[in-house]
């Protein structure tokens, strides 16, 4: 398999998690075109994709579903298990552990260790597992290194704990603080912040053409 642009990755899960519902639903087969309608790509962006995979499908007659799954999978590395990391025990750590645990592990993530940034956390039941000290991160990571970790600390600590964690041998960090992260070199970063997400919406929403309900009230 050839490198992979970081276009491309990015819409890799993308395709993988439609692929899934298509086989859920019993499906065997998909073309571009139906990829490309469903996801908002042109067919032709789906062939280029697909084609850093290998040679998948034949002029004519498409992809076979599970296939695709195989070949995104191994390409993603979701053909394994991975074990992660959560940083903070707060209300915001606890949220995401005990809504998100159940689709994670289904995904092929699991979550082994949680860390109370704050001493008052420690020992605290976060997602079945009991919060420990921050302070045994570089420890624990000698003893089994976890290469993911999910940041759930306040703001103001954020930055810190993610160059703690790539000085501890964490490779990728997914960002729930509410400060955006400068990347620790050689470690992958991705914000999730779901005010960004809401003020993008609020503008598709104040923008959006009057529907004829609304154009009769006028």
């Amino acid at each position: 398999m050839q490198d992979i642009p970081s276009a491309v990755v990015e819409r890799l899960p993308t395709y993988y998690r439609y692929l899934t519902q298509l086989a859920e639903a019993g499906e065997r087969e998909t073309s571009s075109a139906n990829l490309g309608e469903a996801l908002e790509l042109t067919p032709a962006q789906v062939r280029r994709d697909f084609s850093y995979l290998g040679r998948l499908g034949k002029q004519g007659s498409g992809y076979r579903v599970h296939r695709l799954l195989e070949e995104l999978a191994e390409a993603l590395a979701l053909d394994r298990r991975w074990g992660m990391m959560l940083v903070g025990a707060g209300v915001l750590g606890r949220v995401i552990a005990s809504s998100g645990a159940e689709g994670l592990h289904l995904s092929g993530f699991d979550l082994v260790r949680v860390y109370a940034d704050q001493e008052r956390h420690v020992g605290a039941a976060v997602g079945g597992l009991e919060a420990v000290d921050w302070s045994s991160l570089e420890a624990d990571q000698r003893h089994e290194p976890l290469r993911i970790a999910v940041l759930a600390t306040s703001g103001g600590r954020a930055q810190a704990a993610a160059d703690r964690l790539a000085a501890a041998g964490v490779y990728a960090i997914l960002n729930y603080a509410s400060t955006a992260l400068i990347p620790p070199p050689g470690v992958e970063v991705r914000d999730v912040n779901p005010v960004l997400a809401l003020q993008t919406m609020t503008y598709h929403v104040a923008n959006r053409p009057p529907d004829d309900a609304e154009a009769d009230a006028d």
